[in-house]
């Protein structure tokens, strides 16, 4: 193989890769969400939602309602958590709305995870301003692949390397 086809090879696989990312952020914009897709890591939302589902998120202009599930940032933290809204309360005068969720096979609400979001005061509540998305959708166990990759370096080394001696030998 010469110096020509291991460029075009290196080039084409490149020009792939760009263009994935370029889809995921277009449709992180169209659905108004910095990350549409994102990969259930634990049981806390069973029998809803099992470890390795895939949801697709959005993030519409309307209010939140109670029994939507919903991905929220804890600051400091980088794993966003999936659990569904149980209660919230409006505050039409100030425009606020501040909400309070559950996973579905947990046996207490979220209360305890709130309070890492201020060490110096107690946090009942979070706000929408939280919310990375709501989940409009899923895949079953289709994220599982992200999580072994994550949970076995080795294996994601083997898979890259492999993607390589593809992309540099192919003819």
């Amino acid at each position: 193989m010469n110096l020509r086809q291991i460029l075009t090879n290196s080039l084409n696989v490149l020009m792939m890769l760009f263009g994935v990312f370029m889809s995921y952020k277009a449709w992180g914009l169209y659905t108004n969400c910095e990350s549409p897709l994102v990969v259930v890591l634990s049981e806390s939302m069973e029998p809803a939602f099992a470890r390795g589902d895939i949801l697709f998120l959005s993030n519409p202009k309307k209010p939140i309602e109670i029994g939507e599930i919903c991905v929220f940032k804890i600051p400091g933290r980088d794993i966003p958590i999936v659990h569904r809204v149980i209660d919230r309360h409006d505050s039409p005068k100030a425009g606020k709305q501040v909400l309070l969720t559950k996973g579905d096979n947990n046996n207490v609400d979220d209360r305890g995870l709130y309070q890492e979001l201020h060490r110096n005061r107690a946090m009942m509540w979070i706000e929408p301003k939280d919310v990375v998305g709501r989940v409009q959708g899923f895949l079953p166990y289709l994220g599982m692949f992200t999580i072994y990759m994550t949970d076995y370096p080795l294996l994601k080394g083997l898979l890259l390397a492999g993607v390589g001696l593809v992309v540099f030998l192919y003819e």
